[in-house]
């Protein structure tokens, strides 16, 4: 049912954890499955820097966290903010049809701590 990724990064999520006055912090939920996310990031020269995840959900959600979170570490505000939730599934060896909507929350978490950051930078000129 899930690739060698999907296990992997679900028995050894990488990245999890709360960061202490996070420059960002996007919380998204999926009502029919009750998975709920959250991704808070740091951000250094518009890159993020440091980027962490607490997932309350299934293995497939709790694997799609970390994914993102590799896929986002080190990118610039623009490129993590184009990290879509098939290119979330295909670095993951593909999800059952069924879990797909996993990987939309992961990537609707992580430019939701994105929009938070910029509005965050906004809000300090």
């Amino acid at each position: 049912m899930y690739s060698e990724k999907v296990m992997d990064h679900f028995k050894n999520p990488r990245n999890v954890g709360e960061i202490e006055n996070a420059d960002g912090v996007g919380t998204v939920g999926n009502p029919t499955c009750g998975d709920l996310m959250t991704m808070y990031i740091k951000v250094k020269d518009e890159k993020i820097e440091d980027i962490k995840f607490k997932t309350f959900g299934c293995g497939a959600a709790i694997a799609t966290s970390s994914m993102t979170t590799e896929m986002a570490k080190g990118k610039t505000i623009e490129e993590a903010m184009k990290i879509s939730r098939a290119e979330v599934a295909n670095n993951l060896g593909g999800l059952p049809p069924i879990k797909m909507h996993c990987s939309n929350l992961a990537a609707d978490a992580l430019h939701e701590a994105i929009k938070d950051y910029q509005k965050k930078k906004e809000d300090k000129k």
